[in-house]
């Protein structure tokens, strides 16, 4: 994940594994649930669907096989503290 969102240019990258939490879910068998939180310029003027678009894209047949479940938390380096 970390290779492909790297197209993002990301000032800040944090990926959680919460696959453990949803041992015995029926969609645990085909990819992992994760947490992320990304902070890129590339987000600047973009409302949440569209930078949800561009992780999506940049993760692209990840979201398909690996990835089960994706909990995103995407800002622009302005929206940061």
């Amino acid at each position: 994940m970390q290779e492909k969102l790297a197209a993002l240019e990301p000032l800040r990258l944090d990926i959680a594994d919460d696959s453990a939490k949803h041992a015995g879910h029926a969609g645990a068998k085909e990819g992992g649930h994760y947490r992320l939180a990304i902070v890129s310029a590339r987000f600047a003027g973009c409302g949440i669907l569209e930078r949800h678009r561009l992780i999506y894209e940049a993760l692209g047949p990840m979201m398909r096989r690996e990835i089960h479940a994706l909990s995103i938390k995407a800002l622009a380096p302005e929206e940061t503290d």
